[in-house]
């Protein structure tokens, strides 16, 4: 399965900041959406994500002044990106290399949606489900050949 088939499956539920926003406008939007990521965009130009995970190291290191902080002081710039074409296995694998939980999907500089590491194991756990009743079949004597 490829993540443009994952994408199909959910809504466009992208919460989008730009790098003067602040903080706060972060917190707002995953809270109304009940997300765990921004990314941020200049323009049409993916410059960077924001976790909720950030946001809360960065409350630990400066409290409630961490909300009127712009994103551009505490975004992630670094931003790993995968394309439609890429596998469930292969966005796994980037994930847990990189060690993050959202992927953001980009296409010839596009972004498409972002992806999470639940999106991807629910796909890997539903295919394994379709693996497994197809053994039992073949174990079972479905496929008896005539």
């Amino acid at each position: 399965m490829t993540v443009a088939a994952l994408l199909k499956q959910k809504p466009y539920n992208v919460v989008i900041v730009r790098p003067k926003d602040r903080v706060f406008d972060v917190v707002h939007g995953l809270a109304k959406h009940k997300i765990g990521v921004a990314v941020v965009m200049e323009g049409s130009s993916l410059v960077g994500i924001i976790s909720e995970r950030d946001v809360m190291r960065g409350l630990d290191d400066k409290g409630s002044e961490l909300l009127d902080v712009t994103v551009d002081q505490h975004m992630i710039r670094d931003v790993w990106t995968c394309s439609p074409r890429t596998t469930v296995d292969q966005a796994i694998a980037l994930m847990t290399k990189g060690r993050f939980r959202h992927l953001p999907v980009m296409d010839e500089g596009k972004l498409l949606g972002v992806i999470s590491i639940r999106d991807l194991l629910n796909a890997a756990v539903a295919k394994q489900a379709v693996d497994v009743s197809s053994l039992r079949g073949y174990v079972a004597g479905a496929y008896a050949r005539v």
